[in-house]
């Protein structure tokens, strides 16, 4: 067969049609075919736009794979209309706005096609439409991969997209293809996307791997069902649900993913069967919103590669995990939001990091005969409204087994805590919660651990080989009224520590029973106080008088306007301090600053001498400046950045706590960001510990002017805002003469000008530092003399002293 001929076996049911023709175009062998027709087109390129609308067989030699070449200048190369067999064609498109293998209508087969194009589409099924693929591949670096659009449908088996443009496998308009044996990598969307009411994908022992985007996506009313397929390397989330999408995943392995593995909101349903999810950076389940809701069943989720709980369920979503395993991972299951619950059966959760179960904000969790092991904390229950219940449980290697806090009211039946380091139970800050029937044994500290009066109920609870004593019911302090502390019934404990012997407390243990037999294994309230320790002095630098600090104060180059602020601010707090010594009202001066403006301006110098001055003043303790930022405050998961904040705080206590860049704790797109927490508790500390600690936050101008205004809390908390300006040429100037003179240094003639010129010249871009550029410039200049002066044999004493013009460093 000639080169660029194809060649048409007539295979009809009449003599007259049995025979071969062959024609010079493809157009014109289509033409002269009828249906059951087989084309077989010689090796070449053809530069025809095909539309097949008989039911014929499109095929290329045989043995010679990939020898014919469909590549038209523009427009679809191959359009299909018809229940045809399409064959060991080469397909090339050059339209992004026209797909490359179009079908529309019949129940073609298409077979070992390879599409290499930059198109808007690889190949495109749309329509009534409903083709079988078999080993067809698309690149497609310019568009989708396949697209299966407007009701179409088929089955593609043992395809392969090597690259994609935008979605590797995108369905919607209500289609809904099967996809079984599949490979869909290197696109630069999603890997497979259903979007759409009655949009449906259906993927069996597919891969999805290499995309720059989420490997699923379902959307808008769109469901998919995905047995024995994995889904791996993405640069987003692994799997993404959104508005009221359903899927299901069987048999699955979701893993090596840098954010949420799976993660889904708005009304969306996941169902979840012996699927796999491991190494994620964020969130192994992700589930959001009113109506969302997972359902997860001898699944397993561990090895996380971040710092964040490997299941988070919040905004009133539910999560349910039966028969499930969830290890080695910061924390296991974070439940969050009034609304929002978690319910788990008969699991694992193992190797936490920190915490297996959180609940705060009002939501529930209810875990039924589950087991917790080595985890730093099992279960916490943080706040009013957040509760659900521990049924059957065990809880074995924890630091403290079940924390109960600031008004959460969970119960807790029939759990056996073994081993804890620290407290088996502990419940402080008005916690509550009912304990009935728990076991606590071997614990490190004391089993039962209740202070602040919290109300809490133990009833036919047990304590076995505690360290410190089985039951502790601290003094709730001078606020605690009477009637609080816990409520006592049939408890015991071995007490086989040798406990000293308590001493009591009415209102600290009530019981519910005048039997005195109750509480005969009880031991009573411990005293909380600790002997104090001796410890060596240290000696301390005496305190200098405001007097002294504020001259060094007004010692410093430029600042003016900040010297006004800080000495009226000052003279107000002496004054006052005078009016209280006599007898007088004195004005509540608020303490806490505000200082804005751009770096190397002295903010933090002036905060380190403001705290001297109150400390000279007797109005702080010590005056110490603590220096912090976004980074020393924000943790990695709920919880752990109210401690950082705190411990911040206590180290700020009695001087200056100076956040620096604090707008950082509040930036424009916030989402999920836990600097919320760092302001709220940082507020709450200055108000309730208002005279123990003065708060300056600083930053950029502008920055801070929106950190204040998105955060009215904030800003009632502070009295004034002082601005620092950038230094002017003549003040960088001076702060070299300060460095030069501090280093027994000289500036030659000459020199001054220059450096006038060069701090007039230099960019005042972000880069510019200011105080900080003075010091690097007089830093840069004296390494340059120092390579100058190393070359002369005896330097005199000018040799050694002066510095020149030339030593200047080249403008930035």
């Amino acid at each position: 067969m000639a080169q660029g001929t194809v060649q048409v076996t007539h295979t009809g049911t009449s003599r007259w049609r049995r025979r071969t023709g062959e024609y010079a175009s493809l157009a014109a062998a289509l033409e002269a075919a009828a249906d059951g027709d087989v084309l077989t087109i010689a090796p070449g390129t053809y530069r025809e736009n095909l539309v097949v609308q008989r039911a014929v067989t499109l095929r290329g030699p045989d043995g010679s794979p990939g020898s014919v070449r469909l590549a038209p200048m523009d427009g679809v190369p191959l359009t299909v209309r018809a229940s045809a067999v399409v064959q060991d064609l080469h397909v090339e498109g050059q339209d992004a706005a026209a797909p490359a293998l179009l079908v529309e209508e019949g129940t073609p087969e298409l077979r070992d096609v390879r599409v290499v194009t930059r198109s808007a589409a690889g190949i495109e099924v749309r329509g009534s439409a409903r083709p079988t693929a078999r080993r067809c591949t698309v690149d497609n670096p310019a568009g989708i991969g396949i697209a299966v659009l407007d009701g179409a449908g088929g089955v593609f088996e043992d395809c392969e997209v090597v690259a994609a443009g935008q979605a590797g496998v995108a369905v919607r308009g209500g289609a809904h293809p099967r996809l079984e044996r599949c490979r869909v990598h290197h696109a630069s969307g999603v890997g497979l996307s259903a979007t759409g009411e009655n949009s449906a994908l259906e993927a069996v022992g597919c891969e999805v791997y290499e995309v720059r985007g989420s490997g699923v996506q379902i959307t808008g009313r769109a469901t998919a069902h995905l047995t024995d397929c994995d889904v791996h390397r993405t640069t987003t989330d692994g799997v993404t649900l959104d508005t009221d999408a359903v899927l299901t995943l069987a048999d699955c392995r979701i893993h090596d993913i840098p954010e949420n593995a799976v993660d889904l909101r708005s009304r969306s349903v996941l169902t979840l069967t012996r699927t796999s999810v491991r190494q994620f950076g964020r969130n192994g389940l992700s589930v959001w919103d009113p109506g969302t809701r997972v359902d997860a069943n001898q699944c397993e989720i561990f090895d996380s590669t971040g710092d964040y709980p490997a299941v988070w369920v919040s905004d009133g979503a539910t999560a349910v995990l039966d028969s499930c395993r969830v290890h080695d991972v910061p924390d296991a299951l974070f439940v969050l939001d009034r609304g929002s619950r978690a319910d788990v059966v008969d699991s694992d959760l193992s190797q936490v990091r920190n915490t297996a179960v959180s609940v705060s904000d009002g939501a529930t969790a209810q875990l039924d005969d589950c087991r917790i092991r080595d985890a730093a904390t099992g279960a916490w229950f943080r706040d009013h409204g957040s509760g659900g219940t521990l049924n059957n449980c065990t809880l074995d290697g924890t630091q403290t087994g079940v924390i109960v806090t600031k008004g959460a009211d969970p119960t807790v039946e029939r759990c056996t805590i073994d081993s804890p380091s620290e407290a088996g139970v502990y419940v402080s800050a008005g916690g509550r919660g009912s304990f009935l029937n728990c076991r606590v044994t071997g614990s490190g500290g004391y089993g039962f651990h209740v202070i602040d009066g919290s109300r809490t109920t133990l009833r036919k609870c047990r304590t076995e080989r505690c360290a410190r004593g089985g039951y502790e019911f601290a003094d709730g302090g001078p606020d605690t009224g009477a009637g609080t502390g816990p409520l006592v019934e049939d408890c015991t404990s071995d007490e086989s520590a040798g406990l000293r012997p308590p001493v009591a407390r009415e209102t600290a243990v009530q019981t519910a029973s005048p039997s005195p037999g109750l509480l005969g294994a009880i031991p009573g309230q411990r005293t909380t106080e600790q002997e104090p320790l001796v410890a060596a002095a240290e000696p301390q630098e005496p305190v200098r008088t405001s007097k002294a600090v504020l001259g060094e104060l007004d010692a410093l180059v430029g600042l003016e306007s900040v010297k006004r602020e800080v000495r009226a601010l000052t003279d107000m707090i002496e004054v006052g301090r005078r009016r209280r010594q006599a007898g007088l009202k004195a004005a509540s001066v608020k303490r806490h600053l505000v200082f804005t403006g751009s770096p190397g301006t002295g903010k933090t110098t002036v905060a380190r001498l403001y705290g001297e001055i109150l400390a000279s003043l007797g109005v702080l303790d010590k005056g110490h400046l603590v220096e912090v930022s976004r980074v020393d405050l924000v943790g990695e998961h709920i919880g752990s950045t109210a401690i950082r904040t705190q411990e911040a705080f206590e180290r700020a206590r009695g001087g200056v706590l100076f956040i620096d860049e604090a707008y950082a704790l509040s930036p424009e797109d916030s989402g999920r960001d836990f600097g919320r927490e760092a302001i709220d508790t940082l507020v709450k500390l200055m108000e309730d510990h208002r005279d123990a600690v003065v708060v300056i936050v600083a930053g950029y101008t502008a920055e801070m002017e929106r950190f204040l205004s998105v955060n009215p809390g904030v800003a009632s908390r502070f009295s004034r805002t002082i601005t620092f300006s950038d230094y002017g040429p003549e003040e960088l100037l001076r702060i070299v003469e300060q460095q030069a003179e501090e280093h027994e240094y000289r500036l030659a003639t000459g020199t001054g000008e220059a450096l006038l010129k060069y701090f007039t010249a230099i960019p005042k871009g972000p880069a510019f530092g200011n105080g900080r550029t003075s010091r690097q410039t007089f830093e840069a200049m004296v390494e340059r003399h120092a390579s100058r002066v190393a070359q002369v044999d005896e330097p005199s004493t000018d040799d050694l002293t002066l510095l020149y013009a030339e030593d200047l460093p080249e403008l930035p």
